[in-house]
């Protein structure tokens, strides 16, 4: 059997660390990941998808991603039950993240970037080759 999913897309609210009873660290965290179709308005939909870390991933989601930091999760489809406030069964799909990448950095404002497009755009600084001795 195989139950593995690969996920991209931008968070859709900061993180959420918590932990449980016995202090295990647990993050959760909503992805916004584009359909890779259009509508028929020429529009791109999103899903949105329920991601949970835990342990030391969890610690480095949370001090390290924010609203719209683009990720890549790798992981398993998980489905919970619960009941909820008046007693009604409910169920929950969520991502279960075996490992998350970060897909673009932060600089020291907070702002992201993409890793594709980190180059400088105004190129290379010059050169000052004219002291070169030889």
């Amino acid at each position: 059997m195989l139950n593995k999913v690969i996920l991209i897309g931008r968070l859709v609210a900061d993180p959420q660390l918590r932990y449980t009873q016995n202090g295990i660290a647990v993050t959760s965290f909503t992805l916004a990941v584009d359909r890779p179709f259009t509508t028929a308005g020429g529009e791109r939909e999103a899903d949105f998808i329920d991601i949970v870390t835990w342990r030391k991933q969890a610690e480095t989601c949370a001090n390290h991603l924010n609203k719209g930091r683009l990720v890549a999760v790798d992981g398993r489809l998980q489905i919970r039950s619960y009941d909820d406030q008046n007693g009604i069964r409910r169920k929950a799909a969520e991502i279960v993240a075996d490992q998350v990448r970060f897909l673009d950095r932060r600089d020291r404002d907070g702002d992201t970037s993409d890793n594709s497009n980190s180059r400088d755009q105004a190129g290379p600084p010059e050169s000052g080759f004219d002291d070169v001795p030889f």
